[in-house]
């Protein structure tokens, strides 16, 4: 029998103890202004109790006038602490979670993909309402620290006047605590499963949005909206039972403050009938009776946004303590293009080999669809080298030695579905700003007749997901930005499949022209491409079946001739 391990790392609360280390300088401040102004609102009753107790004995306009500026100074300190301490708290707080939202979106833009069952929605909502709701911890510490400032103040302030005013402060808020723990807790789970039925609702969204155009294709909308409609009713109803405990948590809370604030409210008012207490401390009593009520609100309100910060911090540990997917190598590759496929087996790929020469144009012509996707997939470094047999050498040097950064400044693949991102042509094709061949790219993608179309040129604005651009546009955008990047090695996957015939016989000899001494592999069907590459190789069934120009693979092969003849 073994002994569990107590000290392992919780991540949640290492995200609340890191938030709250660094802006410490920030939340001292925010403390102790806060705690003046919550000890100047509590000091207002008191400090109109003493008035009236000096005033009914000394009758005297010095006295008046003394106690005017007292409360004038009181007043003043009120208004001031209040105004620079949440100015403090308030840009620490939007400062940190604007590091949790960085540091969130940096592990899901990595390299290596990390090893958690999150989409992109839902990792959109936690890099955004959990990391809203999880720097909250900034301002919910220093609040609740002032709040007791507030309730001690009174309490002592009731003491001095008799003891037992003192101690049902104390007690009563004690109880009151007691009761509100239990429901916080109930808001911290509720809270957290509402935010992850949220982010499913979200990462929903954006995949119906990402195939909209498909879904309308074959019929399949209605279908995709229910399953959308059954997704957000489960956020919807998760929201409600979270807006039922919050109700019912703020209503026991002003319930229970009331109950205290009249307990101490009838208490002080038979202390005085029964002449233990004078008029001014009776006038205190009752003030402070009222003033009680905010501190208490806020003292009783912050064990419910400490659960909700705990929540949303686990949310954000699910990406943030993800491990990579796998762990990549650190060396470089050597200089030359020369790519080798060595028996690989993944999905469809059955011992796949091949060889491309360094400055050679090789064109894949692949008869099922997966087996070109799982190619490209694994060129792409977004397949781990543990997870697929075999070898993938670029320029002699195995894939899983080499650091994933350096493959894709070596190699470039251009996937058939390329994203395309709202700002301008030109962000899209040079997002660096650092390519020479930004006009050659253009010219050699035909992208010169969207570019002449209108006023702006390069840059004229892209929206999101290049929706105000049609599948041509946004193909040939994507083959721009491809060529642009003039890497050392380039794999095309399907570059022209939404352009016209005339269009894509330009293409395919503007490239091969462009791509001229260096290596390019081109995964397609495409006649006018098959015909400008060096040579082809036919990919069946997972294995090359034939290799050969395409001028003789159409003479010589029929099966070749009936997958690529348009």
């Amino acid at each position: 029998m073994t002994t569990p391990d107590t000290r392992r790392p919780r991540p949640a609360s290492d995200i609340l103890r890191t938030a709250l280390r660094r802006n410490r300088g920030a939340m001292i401040w925010g403390t102790v202004l806060m705690g003046l102004y919550q000890a100047g609102e509590t000091a207002f009753p008191i400090a109109l109790g003493l008035i009236v107790e000096h005033t009914m004995r000394d009758r005297s306009l010095g006295s008046l006038g003394l106690s005017i500026a007292a409360l004038a100074v009181i007043i003043t300190t009120v208004s001031l602490s209040w105004r620079f301490g949440m100015r403090i708290l308030q840009k620490a707080n939007t400062t940190e979670a604007h590091r949790w939202r960085v540091k969130v979106a940096a592990c899901g833009l990595q390299p290596v993909a990390r090893d958690v069952d999150l989409k992109s929605g839902e990792i959109l909502t936690i890099a955004t309402e959990d990391a809203d709701q999880t720097a909250d911890i900034i301002e919910v510490v220093p609040l609740l620290i002032s709040s007791l400032v507030a309730v001690v103040v009174a309490a002592v302030a009731l003491g001095l006047a008799d003891i037992r005013l003192g101690l049902l402060v104390i007690v009563g808020t004690a109880a009151i605590m007691s009761v509100l723990s239990v429901l916080s807790r109930r808001i911290g789970s509720s809270t957290q499963e509402q935010q992850a039925r949220v982010a499913r609702a979200g990462a929903k969204v954006a995949d119906l949005i990402t195939g909209l155009r498909p879904l309308h294709g074959f019929g399949g909308n209605h279908a995709a909206f229910r399953s959308y409609r059954e997704v957000s009713t489960e956020a919807k109803l998760q929201a409600v039972t979270v807006a039922k405990v919050n109700g019912a948590y703020a209503g026991t809370a002003l319930a229970l403050n009331a109950v205290l604030a009249g307990a101490v409210t009838l208490t002080a008012g038979w202390l005085a009938f029964d002449g233990q207490i004078n008029i001014g401390e009776l006038v205190m009593a009752v003030g402070l009776a009222q003033f009680i009520m905010e501190p208490l609100r806020l003292f009783s309100e912050m064990p419910k946004y400490v659960m909700i910060a705990r929540a949303s911090a686990e949310r954000m540990a699910l990406v943030l303590t993800a491990p990579p997917v796998t762990t990549p190598g650190s060396e470089h590759p050597a200089v030359g293009g020369n790519l080798e496929i060595d028996c690989v087996r993944y999905g469809t790929l059955r011992d796949l080999k091949f060889t491309v020469a360094a400055g050679e144009f090789v064109a894949i012509a692949a008869y099922q669809p997966r087996a070109a996707a799982d190619l490209a997939a694994v060129l792409a470094a977004n397949v781990p080298p543990d997870a697929y047999e075999g070898a993938v050498r670029v320029a002699g040097q195995e894939l899983g030695e080499l650091s994933v950064e350096a493959v894709r400044a070596h190699m470039l693949v251009n996937p058939y579905d390329g994203e395309i991102f709202a700002g301008t042509l030109r962000t899209n094709i040079d997002p660096s700003g650092t390519s020479r061949t930004v006009s050659e790219a253009v010219e050699a993608s035909m992208l010169t007749d969207v570019v002449a179309l209108h006023r702006d040129g390069l840059d004229y604005g892209v929206r999101d997901r290049g929706a105000n651009l049609s599948g041509g546009q946004r193909q040939r955008l994507s083959l721009a930005r491809a060529l642009a990047a003039d890497s050392e090695v380039l794999v095309l996957h399907d570059p022209t499949t939404a352009v016209d015939a005339v269009t894509e016989q330009l293409i395919a000899r503007n490239v091969a022209k462009l791509r001229r001494g260096r290596t390019t592999v081109v995964i397609t069907s495409s006649p006018a491409l098959l015909d400008v590459a060096d040579r082809v190789l036919v990919l069946d069934e997972g294995v090359v079946t034939a290799e050969d120009t395409h001028r003789n693979l159409l003479a010589g092969d029929a099966d070749y001739c009936l997958a690529v003849a348009r």
